[in-house]
């Protein structure tokens, strides 16, 4: 018993330690990337309080009774995080059925760049038939491997890069114009697309920035800058857009929400699920990392996390349709959120972590 309770001590003061820390705002990785893995935290600390309640229930040791109360604290606090991306959650955008209205698909797939599968996405692509397709981590083997694409999807922007960040971009619909843009590193490309849908325009923010993590960015600083700046542009576009790529982000983070004030863009996760698409070969270890948020003037038709093409993520897929414009349920950035967003911009733009 007392070997069970100094293995409880030690796994204890980790998970505490693990909820704890994310509420140190700064972009060091040790501080952000425990804001991925919410619901694995939550489930062991779940697994910890029935232990402790099981088998120390009636301690009077000071250190023990802390010890429960905190992870008490932590399991409701984690669980007040999850519980808007579960069917419990307020959605944020409506579903229709899709019938007899012009729908739009999107299929997004981070496909490893030393993934040689290029079948297997090929394989996806023409089985979902989607209407655009957008593909980061591409370099030019991937390019060359899906030539083929062009003959169904005439429009495209192509970025092959050797360092992770190329992106590829097909569509079926006209691109009415685009640009490339490198908002805050000059090796990691982002684009914007006006894409013309049955004489209406829906403009398509695609991107992939850095993660958090020591072999590629030791901060959250260009991530964070990248995600507000487009951010800040989707809003101060009036017509329909959408937000698209792996934002090597979670949904629940304080970033995204942050981003979800200063766009005014809705996620179609909330009040369905989580749709985790990373890391494909490890289900204990998976996150919602590649997103789409889109402006008010769309509703749902179906979402879906696509089957494995042998890359590190699943590809996701979304089908939407144009109605009216409906800001009932969008969140809204105060003064103080405002300034924050112009804080983390400039410390991107300037290379000063936070």
């Amino acid at each position: 018993m007392q070997a069970l309770k100094i293995l409880l001590y030690v796994f204890s003061f980790i998970a505490i330690l693990s909820v704890l820390l994310p509420f140190i705002k700064k972009d060091f990785w040790a501080f952000r990337v425990f804001d991925y893995p919410r619901l694995q935290k939550f489930t062991i600390i779940g697994i910890l309080s029935v232990c402790w309640f099981a088998f120390f229930r009636e301690s009077k040791f000071w250190l023990d009774l802390t010890i429960m109360i905190f992870l008490s604290v932590a399991f409701f606090y984690l669980l007040y995080l999850i519980l808007p991306f579960t069917f419990l959650g307020k959605k944020m955008i409506d579903r229709v059925s899709g019938k007899g209205q012009k729908k739009i698909n999107l299929l997004v797939a981070n496909i490893y760049q030393y993934n040689d599968k290029y079948q297997k996405l090929l394989d996806l692509v023409k089985k979902r038939n989607p209407d655009v397709v957008f593909l980061v981590e591409t370099d030019k083997k991937w390019l060359e491997a899906v030539q083929e694409l062009r003959e169904d999807y005439p429009h495209f922007i192509e970025i092959p890069l050797e360092n992770t960040y190329g992106l590829l971009f097909y569509s079926r619909l006209p691109i009415k114009n685009y640009e490339i843009n490198y908002l805050i590193d000059e090796e990691i490309p982002s684009i914007i697309a006006d894409l013309e849908f049955y004489n209406q325009t829906i403009r398509v923010f695609g991107l992939h920035p850095t993660p958090p993590v020591p072999q590629e960015n030791e901060h959250s600083t260009d991530r964070d800058a990248e995600i507000l700046l487009i951010g800040k542009m989707a809003k101060e576009h009036e017509g329909p857009c959408v937000v698209i790529g792996d934002l090597n982000d979670v949904a629940w983070s304080y970033t995204t929400k942050l981003f979800l004030k200063t766009s005014e863009l809705l996620d179609p996760r909330r009040g369905r699920g989580m749709y985790s698409t990373f890391h494909a070969k490890y289900p204990l270890l998976r996150w919602p990392l590649d997103h789409y948020f889109v402006s008010s003037h769309f509703r749902l038709v179906d979402m879906k996390v696509e089957k494995h093409i042998d890359s590190d993520h699943f590809p996701i897929s979304i089908c939407l349709v144009l109605s009216h414009k409906d800001d009932e349920d969008k969140m809204q950035a105060d003064q103080e959120d405002n300034e924050l967003v112009e804080e983390k911009i400039e410390a991107g733009l300037e290379g000063n972590p936070l």
